[in-house]
């Protein structure tokens, strides 16, 4: 190796990519990683909000969304195994925290419940459109199931927004905190 290619000159970095910029590889396992986790985190909360809401009116909508998240999980799971990344060490964490989430947003009524879901698909349409904008055409099959996995999400928002989720009690407020507490998570996740 020559001292250029040692120091990280231009000449050894890609056009366009900064120094700490992650390879292309490692930007992949990143957001594998990410939505791995995000996906798993769906889930929990999904199981938190049925626990409670799971005799009401709204069980049929959540258990649509939950099932659907179930999907977005197995697709990450399995591409977690072909791609040989490493989960975040977060999942624990993740389990527990997604079910909290979930049920206390239920506890506070199906609309608190709404509210949540849409504050976190809104959090996720900007992660997984920023996610799909960096992927380039050697990615287009995982770009292409971020897309679809992106676009029932926003089923989801569109979901919780149809069932009154701007009536909930304090829904700005609560909405900026789950979605401040999206963003913090993704960017542990990513990492972690």
């Amino acid at each position: 190796m020559n001292d250029a290619t040692f120091l990280g000159s231009d000449e050894a970095r890609p056009a366009g990519r900064l120094p700490g910029d992650p390879t292309p590889e490692e930007l992949v396992h990143r957001i594998i990683r990410v939505d791995h986790a995000g996906e798993y985190g769906a889930v929990r909360i999904y199981a938190g909000q049925l626990a409670v809401l799971g005799h009401t009116d709204k069980a049929p909508l959540l258990e649509h969304m939950a099932e659907q998240e179930k999907g977005h999980l197995d697709t990450f799971s399995r591409l977690v195994v072909e791609r040989g990344v490493r989960p975040t060490v977060m999942l624990p964490l993740w389990h527990v925290a997604g079910y909290v989430l979930g049920a206390t947003t239920a506890l506070l009524g199906p609309r608190a419940a709404m509210a949540c879901t849409v504050a976190v698909e809104e959090a996720i349409d900007e992660h997984y459109r920023d996610q799909a904008a960096a992927l380039g055409e050697d990615e287009r099959e995982l770009r292409e199931t971020i897309e679809r996995f992106r676009a029932e999400e926003l089923e989801h928002r569109d979901i919780g927004l149809a069932h009154e989720a701007e009536l909930a009690p304090a829904y700005r407020l609560l909405s900026a905190v789950i979605k401040a507490g999206c963003r913090l998570a993704i960017r542990i996740s990513e990492r972690v």
